[in-house]
C-alpha cells in the first residue's frame, strides 16, 4: 500500500496521520483554518512541520478534512497549497463534517454529529452528506457544544443562579471577576474557545443537580434543533464525535434511550475512524 496522509484540521490544531501498510505515524501541527491562516502561512506550516515528521515518506494521496472547507474558495486555496507541497500526490479537500461522517459511519448510512467547541450534524447516506442542519455559530447556535455549555456556566455564575456551594467552587477554581469574564468574551479573540473552556467545570462537578441540568438541557437543545429535523434519525444510528460528546457520553446514551433513538459510535476525535475508512477504501 502506498503511503497516504490524512489530516483533521481545526482552527487551533491539525492532527495528521501518515498511513503506510499497517504503520501509523501521528503528529500535531498548528490549525489550518482558511479563516485564520493565509495560503502562504499554510504552506509554511506544512513545509516546516509536516515535512519534518514524514521525512522521505512522500504520500501518494492526501486527504484533508478541515473547518471552513465547505466554502469553495477555501477549498481551492488549500487544494492549491497542498498541490504545491505534494505535486505528485492525489489531493482531496473536504469539510470537517464529511470527515466526521466518514469516520463515524464508514460506508453505511447514519446521522453524524460533532459536539466539540462547536456543534454540527448531518444525514450521511454512506457516500455523501445528503442533509445538513444549518450551523449558526456560537452566537446564534452551536447547541450542545462546549461554547454553548460554557456560556450556561458563565450565565449561572454571573446571574447567581448557582447555589452558594457551586459559586464557591467556581471562585476557588477560576478567581475571575465579572469584568474579566466580559472582557474575554467581548473584547479578546476566540471567545468561543474561552467559553468552551468552562466545560471543565461541568466535568469536575458531575452529580450536582444544577450541573446535570446544564448538560442535559444543552444536549436536549441540540437534539430538538438538529437531530429531530432528520426523519432518518428514527431509523438509523446516531453517531457523535468530539471532546464534549465523549466527555458526556453517558448523558447522550440516556437521552437516546429516553427518546427511543439508536446511539451509535461516540468518539473523542475523527482520526481513528478516518484511518479505518481510508484503509478499507484502499
Amino acid at each position: 500500500m502506498s503511503a497516504i496522509l490524512i489530516a483533521d484540521s481545526g482552527s487551533t490544531k491539525t492532527e495528521w496521520c501518515l498511513l503506510e501498510d499497517n504503520k501509523k505515524k501521528k503528529f500535531i501541527t498548528a490549525g489550518l483554518s482558511p479563516y485564520f491562516v493565509s495560503a502562504g502561512q499554510a504552506k509554511q506550516i506544512i513545509e516546516q512541520d509536516v515535512y519534518a515528521k514524514i521525512k522521505n515518506k512522500l504520500p501518494a494521496a492526501v486527504y484533508f478534512y478541515g473547518t471552513g472547507c465547505s466554502n469553495p474558495v477555501n477549498v481551492k486555496m488549500l487544494n492549491g497549497v497542498l498541490k504545491q507541497v505534494f505535486p505528485k500526490a492525489k489531493i482531496q479537500v473536504d469539510h470537517d463534517l464529511m470527515g466526521a461522517a466518514r469516520s463515524l459511519c464508514g460506508h453505511s448510512k447514519g446521522i453524524a454529529c460533532i459536539l466539540g467547541t462547536g456543534s454540527n450534524s448531518s444525514y450521511y447516506n454512506g457516500k455523501i452528506i445528503v442533509k445538513n442542519s444549518p450551523g449558526l455559530g456560537y452566537v446564534l447556535g452551536d447547541e450542545g457544544s462546549g461554547a454553548y455549555l460554557g456560556k450556561k456556566v458563565i450565565q449561572h455564575y454571573l446571574y447567581k443562579t448557582f447555589d452558594e456551594d457551586l459559586i464557591d467552587r467556581f471562585n476557588e477554581k477560576y478567581k475571575l471577576t465579572a469584568s474579566e469574564i466580559l472582557d474575554a468574551v467581548y473584547k479578546k479573540p476566540f471567545p468561543n474557545r474561552y467559553l468552551a473552556s468552562f466545560t471543565l467545570f461541568l466535568t469536575e462537578n458531575r452529580g450536582h443537580y444544577m450541573i446535570e441540568n446544564i448538560i442535559e438541557d444543552g444536549f436536549h437543545d441540540f437534539f430538538f434543533n438538529h437531530i429531530y429535523k432528520y426523519r432518518e434519525s428514527w431509523t438509523l444510528p446516531i453517531h457523535f464525535t468530539g471532546s464534549v460528546a465523549y466527555g458526556f457520553k453517558d448523558v447522550l446514551k440516556e437521552m437516546c434511550a429516553s427518546f427511543e433513538l439508536q446511539l451509535g459510535t461516540v468518539s473523542k476525535n475523527p482520526m481513528e475512524g478516518l484511518i479505518q475508512y481510508h484503509r478499507l477504501k484502499k
